[in-house]
């Protein structure tokens, strides 16, 4: 794979929050179709590090790129969703429809002023098909299940043409059989529909399942860059060479990924 297959890229990246240094020395490369799993307890940087990639932190130190430009500049947007903790926990009293939720993922200042409707509908049509709820479109979704909230919230990114899906804690109050369902159709986005998925969740089953590459952040960086694979399942080997925080550490995701897609 070549340099320009590399989404996001992050040198000698230091974020402090509060007065205190969160992020020291990181250095990441995120490449097109990879899935990415970030784990770690509470505290530790996870989310930090979200908010760096999407322009709403900034470094202290270092640099960050996304799709070679400026994180939240205007040539970034709409190239990239982000999906937080908390957005499935849509007010009780909000009624809305998937469709119409979805839908608020298509608005810009531009299309407000002049509307492509047909262009619109089609980039609904293709969210909602991308996550298989085309019968419940029509839904009010305070009627849905967890599972099926999260994959209306992840349409609604996608409605955008997110080609990279920044997703923090998505499997929070998730029931488990959904929670199934939901990590596959992940899974499919990024393999059969060549999304770019970076993943923060403290569900250590799911990056086993699913990802391509384990960033553990505990007071020490632990990178597993040699994930065994198999058809139905990514299996990660113990985390054992810390890297301190303090000294940096660099990802190439994609080197067994893509051997078996």
């Amino acid at each position: 794979m070549s340099d320009a297959d590399i989404l996001i890229s992050i040198r000698g990246l230091k974020v402090h929050r509060g007065g205190v240094i969160v992020l020291d020395g990181i250095d990441l490369d995120v490449r097109k179709g990879d899935f990415v799993g970030v784990v770690g307890p509470n505290g530790s940087g996870k989310s930090t590090l979200l908010l760096t990639i999407i322009g709403q932190l900034q470094p202290t130190e270092g640099t960050v790129s996304v799709f070679g430009e400026t994180p939240g500049s205007m040539a970034t947007r709409g190239r990239l969703a982000w999906v937080s903790q908390a957005a499935s926990n849509i007010p009780n009293n909000l009624r809305i429809t998937v469709r119409e939720l979805v839908g608020l993922g298509t608005l810009t200042w531009r299309n407000m002023i002049r509307p492509n409707r047909t262009e619109r509908n089609k980039r609904i049509d293709d969210a909602i098909r991308m996550v298989g709820l085309e019968d419940l479109e029509h839904r009010d979704i305070r009627h849905m299940s967890g599972g099926q909230r999260q994959r209306a919230v992840v349409a609604r990114g996608l409605a955008s043409n997110a080609e990279i899906l920044i997703l923090d804690e998505p499997l929070v109050g998730v029931d488990r059989e959904s929670r199934k369902d939901f990590l596959r159709f992940l899974e499919n986005l990024c393999r059969n529909e060549g999304k770019t998925l970076l993943m923060v969740t403290h569900d250590h089953t799911a990056i086993s399942r699913c990802t391509h590459c384990a960033v553990c952040i505990d007071g020490n960086v632990h990178v597993d860059e040699e994930i065994e694979m198999s058809p139905n399942s990514l299996m990660l080997s113990n985390f054992s060479n810390g890297i301190n925080l303090k000294e940096s550490f660099s990802v190439d995701l994609l080197q067994q990924s893509k051997e078996v897609k």
